[in-house]
């Protein structure tokens, strides 16, 4: 993501009316529709899209509308009124009614197509008609684009009802899988890891749907029950929404000839996303084929880091396909994510998820990713051999680079210069064996102990064996060496507290972990915010001492009893 203008840059938006006129509508304007699109967005039906980049929706707003939350920083960053989010014709238009929108805001959102790969494997049957032209956003619908303080946002709205992409489906979202987005995405900038940002939150004060979930205390995998939920819109915005699963469809059908535009309108894409997302690191004088070659470069470089960043702060993807993959480089599309409690290298929140995209293996998945995203870009390159040679060099380096960001990282949790493999093989092992804490352990460790009993705070059991109980003192005593050098262990001194500080600036003191949100999630549905607003403070500071009230709180190991429960330790896509 691009760097933020400096807070004194910013000129203040304190009406609907002042946002609209940053309104600037690039995807739209320079990108092809889709020839068979309905007049006026009247298109909510489920069908076939052959071609064009997107399909002009209106949204269906949700009924009586009424304000949750809205994320204060990010108005802040933007130099948004806070007044505005609470606003008739704010709500009103990012509760999803653009009828009566500022006359530069159109009242046609879009939605767009991609295709679906799984772990590098391209899929068809998921599609209603076999064929791929009917994946997409079935339920996400862009309402804005707009420029402000010289940055590019696009501002769409999920859960805004019905598109041709929804296969189906009735295009809503309810309130508890809104909640736990809208609070995630916070958390994750706050972490310091690239990704799409919360707006708003609002909720219909009537209207209410079934989704299957879990009864209170489950051990199912997948949802045992009918659960009538309200349903609500929150409003998520990035750079841009492109995936790689929608270079994928593009490139798919130059591959296949599908139609005489299907090369041109692939070439449209890669290039509007370099533009969207690439502009700093990409020379817009280059030839297409060198932009292709740059852009790949540029987007493995994204692609390894952020996934180096998941692990470090301990996140899960859950379902990391192809089109829940940004194309810029940053985490998109919150379904079955979570946090880790338990350290486990296989851990999955997500039930239908399996292991290929378990925690330690997001390496592999985000490569299974990439080599789709460099097949997506190959057609562009068939009569450009020397480009061509260059991005399957780029494609196979893949792992080799996402190794050495995962060594950095695991060095920087670790406070060490540089990576020791037999060190890191070490705690793992012991990690599991105990098992222990993942956030709890490392912000134990970044306080520099002495021993190993600090770290028992963070060991899921009361007491442990005599042999692990001295792996455990001897692990802690090599890292020591390598970590602290010649630092005096019994004492204070500056190169400690610095390193110290620097360990807690990689190793955050909060998560969040599922049995948080879950409470917040059920008090909102009988109309209490309250403990949304408190997990909003909180984990916009994950890495900040807090008060001894908030430490006693979310400073501590999951009870025993909210383990293996289903919408807490696993859950389905089911929102």
């Amino acid at each position: 993501m691009k760097n933020k203008p400096s807070q004194k840059s910013l000129s203040k938006i304190e009406t609907l009316d002042d946002l609209a006129k940053l309104a600037d509508y690039s995807f739209t304007d320079t990108l092809n529709c889709d020839p068979n699109a309905k007049e006026n967005g009247i298109d909510h039906d489920p069908r076939q899209v052959f071609s064009g980049h997107y399909v002009p929706v209106n949204p269906t707003p949700i009924k009586n509308p009424k304000y949750v939350t809205h994320s204060k920083t990010f108005f802040r960053e933007l130099g948004f009124s806070d007044n505005m989010a609470q606003s008739d014709d704010f709500i009103r238009l990012f509760s999803g009614d653009t009828s009566r929108v500022p006359k530069l805001i159109r009242t046609a959102g879009w939605s767009t197509g991609y295709a679906l790969s799984i772990f590098g494997t391209e899929y068809y049957q998921q599609c209603p008609f076999q064929t791929g032209n009917g994946y997409g956003d079935g339920r996400a619908i862009s309402v804005l684009e707009a420029v402000i303080n010289g940055q590019r946002w696009e501002m769409q709205l999920k859960g805004g009802g019905r598109t041709p992409y929804c296969r189906g489906a009735d295009g809503r979202a309810v309130l508890r899988s809104s909640i736990r987005e809208f609070l995630a995405q916070e958390h994750m900038h706050a972490l310091g890891v690239p990704t799409s940002r919360s707006l708003s939150l609002y909720v219909s004060e009537t209207e209410r749907i079934n989704r299957p979930w879990y009864s209170e205390g489950s051990n199912s995998m997948d949802p045992d029950m009918l659960a009538s939920e309200s349903i609500a819109i929150s409003t998520r915005v990035a750079p841009s929404f492109i995936r790689v699963g929608q270079l994928e469809l593009f490139g798919r059908r130059a591959r296949k000839n599908e139609h005489p535009k299907a090369m041109q309108e692939l070439e449209m894409i890669v290039l509007h996303l370099i533009d969207r997302e690439y502009t700093d690191a990409i020379d817009k004088k280059l030839e297409t084929a060198e932009k292709i070659v740059l852009l790949a470069r540029e987007f493995q470089s994204r692609l390894t880091s952020l996934v180096a960043n998941w692990i470090r702060v301990g996140y899960c993807q859950g379902n990391f396909n192809s089109d829940n993959c940004a194309a810029g480089g940053f985490t998109l599309d919150y379904g079955p994510f979570g946090f880790c409690d338990e350290f486990n290298p296989q851990y999955q929140p997500w039930s239908g998820g399996g292991n290929h995209y378990s925690f330690l293996n997001q390496p592999i998945a985000a490569e299974r990713n990439f080599h789709m995203f460099c097949k997506a870009l190959q057609p562009l390159l068939t009569s450009h051999n020397s480009q061509l040679l260059q991005l399957k060099e780029i494609q196979n380096d893949f792992a080799k680079v996402m190794q050495t960001q995962m060594e950095k990282m695991w060095a920087d949790k670790l406070g060490l210069e540089t990576f020791d493999a037999i060190l890191f093989n070490e705690l793992a092992i012991l990690m599991m064996e105990t098992p222990v804490d993942y956030t709890l352990f490392f912000r134990e460790l970044s306080m520099i102990p002495n021993d190993i009993t600090a770290l028992q705070k963070s060991f899921y059991t009361n007491s442990i064996s005599e042999d692990l109980n001295q792996r455990w003192s001897e692990w802690l005593k090599k890292w020591q060496l390598l970590s602290c050098g010649s630092i005096d262990m019994n004492a204070t001194s500056s190169s400690r507290e610095a390193l110290s500080r620097q360990m807690k600036l990689v190793n955050p003191k909060y998560s969040l972990r599922e049995w948080f949100v879950k409470p917040a999630y059920q008090q909102a549905a009988n109309k209490d915010y309250s403990l949304i607003l408190e997990l909003q403070d909180i984990m916009t500071q994950p890495y900040a001492e807090q008060s001894e009230e908030i430490e006693s709180k979310y400073y501590r190991l999951k009870p025993s009893e909210l383990f293996n429960i289903g919408g807490l330790t696993q859950y389905s896509c089911s929102s």
